[in-house]
């Protein structure tokens, strides 16, 4: 006899307020494109048409310096570099983000301008198509010293994005979560104010925004209080090691406490919508030969250790780091299609490859398939070539079926054409 519905009536209804917080809480992944990088810019230092400078002067010191060794082969190499010249020709920067804290080094009586400014030439860049397709500020912390400063910055450089529909702003130094749920409010306002809508990017640079003084893991509740809003957490290399009495010249993204932060932060981020995102590298390519070389080795590598442990997302601080970056993720992606796809195709096809995947996998493999689209180290032939499916159903195996079409001002709009 089977139980009586009465049971499972039951288990329904003590389980569903579980079920509805978790969906509240937890909605899934992100559904859009991801850009590769986040590339800082000061707010003294923003200039018209800045993306595309950034893309020719990552361009001329390819052609002075030459790539140098990092490790791939010249079979996989030959594919690299002819669509990372492409993509610093069409679309060299993916995220931009104007710098009015740490990276800004105007005095106080000059932000107000600065930021203005910075404001006007972005949107100017925005109506000629020439903005990155993602966008905003950072402004400075809410802190009582620059608490004021940071909203007035925010509500100065908002003000003067007229035609931009949405923007990012990203709060430094968080330490509570009281802070994000004080800050929405601010940011709402900002939004009725001035017709922007604004997403929200939380940086995990201090002890506190890793382990409160509970012993609470501060980063689940950053993003639970920052709600839909929050696109990601991005890791502050440099001050958390600081904070942590790390010595200068051992202050990198790879050192174990900065892994030990990024992991917490990848676990509070799943499931959420938003994502995790790596550091910057402080070791700019100037110099000599010499000297851009190994900058750009350096770079690379940190780059691509990032990307093996599923930081999809970094920060560039300088044109020229462009070169390690495009050229890691795309030397990433490329050698990821081949068993992707051949692992996709035996799952779609229930064919015994050897590697029994289960549904979750799939979506992992037709994620990394997607990524590797969404930044152009692969194009659309080519996948549907390898896998034999289009990508209408690699959305759909990813669960990107809520994909949109991107807005009429370029933001998320169509990749760049890559040679074969």
């Amino acid at each position: 006899m089977p139980l009586p519905e009465d049971v499972l009536a039951e288990l329904d209804r003590r389980l569903a307020p579980v079920d509805a917080a978790r969906a509240a809480a937890f909605p899934g992944d992100r559904t859009t494109r991801q850009p590769v990088h986040t590339c800082y810019v000061p707010a003294d230092a923003v200039v018209p048409g800045l993306a595309a400078a950034w893309g020719d002067a990552a361009l001329a010191a390819l052609d002075e310096h030459g790539l140098p060794d990092l490790g791939y082969d010249d079979a996989l190499l030959e594919q690299v570099l002819p669509r990372v010249r492409a993509k610093l020709a069409a679309e060299p920067v993916e995220d931009l983000r104007v710098d009015a804290e740490d990276g800004y080094r105007g005095p106080p009586e000059r932000e107000d301008d600065d930021v203005l400014r910075a404001a006007a030439v972005v949107a100017a860049d925005v109506a000629a198509g020439t903005a990155p397709p993602e966008l905003g500020i950072r402004a400075k912390s809410l802190e009582p010293p620059t608490r004021r400063r940071s909203v007035r910055s925010l509500d100065l450089f908002l003000g003067g994005l007229a035609g931009v529909p949405r923007a990012t702003v990203t709060l430094p130094k968080v330490t509570d979560a009281e802070q994000v749920r004080a800050f929405l409010s601010v940011l709402d306002a900002l939004e009725a104010v001035h017709g922007v809508a604004l997403d929200l990017e939380l940086q995990v640079e201090t002890p506190q925004a890793v382990v409160g003084p509970d012993g609470a893991v501060t980063p689940a509740r950053l993003v639970h209080a920052a709600g839909p809003r929050l696109t990601g957490l991005h890791s502050g290399t440099y001050d958390y090691s600081a904070a942590l009495g790390i010595a200068a010249a051992h202050q990198s993204s790879d050192h174990p406490a900065l892994d030990l932060a990024k992991q917490v932060m990848q676990v509070a981020v799943a499931g959420t919508g938003a994502v995790a995102v790596d550091g910057s590298c402080n070791v700019l390519p100037v110099g000599d030969r010499t000297q851009v070389q190994a900058a750009w080795r350096l770079h690379a590598g940190l780059v691509r250790r990032a990307l093996e442990r599923g930081l999809y997302q970094g920060w560039d601080l300088h044109p020229a780091q462009l070169v390690p970056r495009y050229t890691a993720t795309y030397a990433f992606f490329r050698a990821a299609l081949p068993a992707a796809a051949a692992r996709l195709a035996a799952y779609l096809d229930r064919v015994d490859g050897g590697v029994l995947d289960e549904p979750a996998t799939a979506r992992a493999l037709a994620t990394v398939v997607l990524r590797g689209l969404d930044c152009g180290a692969v194009d659309d032939a080519e996948v549907r070539a390898a896998t034999g499916v289009d990508r209408a159903v690699l959305d759909r195996l990813a669960g990107r079926t809520a994909r949109v079409a991107p807005p009429a001002t370029g933001r998320g709009g169509p990749r760049p054409t890559i040679p074969s």
